[in-house]
């Protein structure tokens, strides 16, 4: 049997319809807009998959969706509740009932396996000592580890392995929304089935909901009940909404839209050519200078 955590208490009355809702979000870093008028909502038990390539604001409408980022306009709702309307204090505490995935593990490099899987657990409950072992032990189990790693250092893993301990510790608190980013980049594509495969098994446990962020069609097709697909805004036609699909994995391998097929097949020639035409029109706007004013100041900004 598996051993978790005491839940953490939910809100009372929490309202029926959905666990989160972003409403009109738009976030802008400086003069750069990375997200604009994004509207989603997510019902308990939804896995939610974000497409898109690199730079549409991906990872950014992630963290938006627990306040890592604070919107420069519009609305994230968590049960109900606006996160812009909560202090410091009851947004920690509200977090701790999510799970982040980061996309490279993000485990402290100074600690063992064992008290990473364990931060959680030590910082948010009063668990005795013995208690927090056998959850530790039991997240290792069922993320596919075995209990030999646990008293070994972030460095002395694999990439996957680092991943899969990375995932132990996001459920450690038994979150009811589970946030994944880019779960599968850089590893083979064994162990990215594997991952996808504990996505799986996690979105089986009751009254989790997930959203997975990601360029990988792969897990898209696995995993997800629903898919939105962001496109870059300064690629978009006029008046035309960032996200440029939202509909089942079935449904985007049928979209006949030129940029859908374009990123679902993987084709790189057309995307060639517009990258040529964006940098000639750039270095037109510049008097014939080399510019790439046109793409983020950060290349990571708005993944």
């Amino acid at each position: 049997m598996r051993v978790v955590a005491p839940a953490i208490p939910r809100s009372a009355d929490v309202p029926a319809g959905p666990i989160l809702r972003v409403e009109r979000l738009s976030v802008r870093f400086g003069t750069q807009d990375v997200l604009q008028d994004i509207s989603i909502d997510l019902d308990p038990g939804e896995t939610l998959v974000v497409l898109g390539e690199s730079g549409c604001g991906k990872t950014v409408l992630l963290k938006s969706m627990i306040g890592l980022i604070r919107p420069t306009s519009g609305d994230v709702q968590f049960e109900g509740r606006s996160l812009a309307s909560l202090s410091e204090r009851a947004l920690a505490h509200l977090r701790t009932r999510y799970g982040f995935v980061f996309q490279g593990a993000a485990l402290f490099d100074s600690l063992s396996i064992f008290d990473n899987v364990a931060f959680p657990l030590r910082e948010h409950t009063h668990i005795p000592t013995a208690e927090v072992r056998s959850i530790v032990e039991s997240l290792v189990d069922e993320v596919g580890l075995p209990r030999s790693v646990l008293p070994k250092k972030p460095v002395q893993l694999s990439g996957g392995m680092r991943k899969r301990a990375g995932l132990a510790r996001a459920l450690a608190l038994d979150p009811q929304l589970v946030l994944y980013d880019e779960p599968t980049t850089g590893l083979d594509p064994i162990m990215s089935a594997v991952i996808n495969e504990l996505i799986l098994r996690v979105r089986g446990r009751p009254n989790v909901t997930s959203v997975v962020v990601t360029h990988d069609m792969n897990t898209a097709r696995k995993v997800a009940d629903r898919v939105i697909m962001l496109y870059p805004l300064f690629r978009l036609r006029v008046g035309e909404p960032q996200v440029v699909f939202d509909g089942t994995a079935e449904e985007l391998d049928r979209c006949q839209d030129p940029r859908i097929r374009q990123f679902v097949e993987g084709r790189a020639g057309a995307r060639l050519m517009e990258l040529r035409e964006e940098q000639a029109r750039a270095e037109a706007a510049s008097g014939g200078g080399a510019s790439d004013d046109h793409e983020p100041d950060d290349p990571e900004a708005g993944e």
